[in-house]
């Protein structure tokens, strides 16, 4: 994939390696109200090394969160 657009911005991700796409993606591409949580998932995943490190834990949490309460974020707050 070279381009991403969502209808938060566009990330242009020619030329970058996977770490720097998902830092791009995540400023650019992302809602507002996710860049935090992604960004301290992004770090957190880094710690790990590698290439493309997952927290898988961690990242199915945030789908279990939504079909508890119709929200990714960890709190109850509205997405705008």
């Amino acid at each position: 994939m070279d381009i991403l657009i969502t209808e938060n911005g566009l990330a242009n991700l020619r030329d970058f390696m996977p770490r720097e796409c998902a830092q791009v993606m995540t400023n650019n591409s992302a809602h507002a109200s996710y860049r935090d949580e992604l960004n301290d998932y992004f770090s957190n995943a880094c710690k790990m090394g590698g290439q493309t490190p997952p927290l898988l834990q961690e990242a199915l949490s945030w789908h279990a969160r939504f079909k508890e309460n119709g929200t990714m974020l960890k709190t109850n707050s509205c997405v705008v």
